[in-house]
């Protein structure tokens, strides 16, 4: 078991090739190129983040500006961000088991999206795989009709979460 609150660290190159084993590791079904890796790296570091273990990374966190409503394809180089995203795309997360039921998870989540919104990013968007929607339901995110990326396999959904803040109410006796 890890230490609470666990520890995220922006992510490195150095860490790629750890974070290429784990996502082959818990990801088995969803594989990717460590190109893609290095360039969302390249392209959003400050959304990278690496939970450090005993032998390597014990998690990861990949996300990105990126276009409202949608996701890059499974496995591709996307080649440029958005100058004027329509939304923050999570496109990645993994934890070791041991990792799992630590509050990490929540914790480097949190983390990027309050980045998304200090960069005035209206929405989170990202695709729930296997049995991951509930954990993303937890976390403020809605399945949306729009369809996932054929890529990611029958019953992924794409979720969404705002960013933007409701509009604070004027105080009582003003308009």
């Amino acid at each position: 078991m890890l230490p609470l609150p666990a520890p995220w660290r922006p992510m490195r190159a150095a860490d790629l090739p750890g974070v290429q084993r784990l996502a082959g590791l818990i990801h088995p079904a969803y594989p990717e190129d460590p190109a893609v890796f290095a360039e969302r790296l390249r392209l959003c570091p400050e959304g990278c983040r690496v939970l450090d273990g005993a032998d390597g990374p014990a998690g990861y966190l990949v996300s990105h500006p990126w276009h409202a409503r949608t996701v890059p394809d499974l496995d591709t180089l996307v080649g440029a961000l958005p100058a004027r995203p329509g939304g923050w795309c999570l496109h990645d997360l993994a934890l070791l088991p041991e990792a799992r039921g630590t509050g990490a998870a929540a914790g480097a989540v949190e983390a990027v999206l309050a980045l998304a919104r200090g960069r005035g990013v209206p929405e989170a968007i990202l695709v729930a795989v296997g049995a991951a929607g509930p954990f993303w339901q937890r976390r403020g995110f809605r399945a949306i009709e729009d369809p996932a990326p054929a890529g990611y396999g029958t019953g992924a959904r794409l979720m969404v979460r705002p960013l933007t803040r409701p509009a604070t109410p004027p105080p009582s006796g003003r308009a």
